[in-house]
């Protein structure tokens, strides 16, 4: 689970106007959202494939072309 403390910033009115976060938090915060972002490219990819080969497959081609 993501952890952050959030700060806020507010103006005259009281009204939270702006957040803080530490630069580790918000390196974390977006890691996480990189992380949901391929998962669901990854989704919409299997979604809308009609054929999959084999990893095992794929990977001895990559090693016969020197690429693994």
């Amino acid at each position: 689970m993501l952890k952050i403390n959030p700060q806020y910033l507010v103006n005259d009115k009281g009204e939270k106007t702006n957040v803080l976060l530490s630069i580790n938090e918000y390196q974390l915060l977006m890691q996480h959202l990189e992380d949901l972002e391929d998962s669901l490219e990854m989704d919409a990819a299997v979604q809308t494939e009609t054929e999959f080969r084999d990893y095992q497959d794929i990977r001895a081609e990559l090693i016969k072309e020197g690429e693994f």
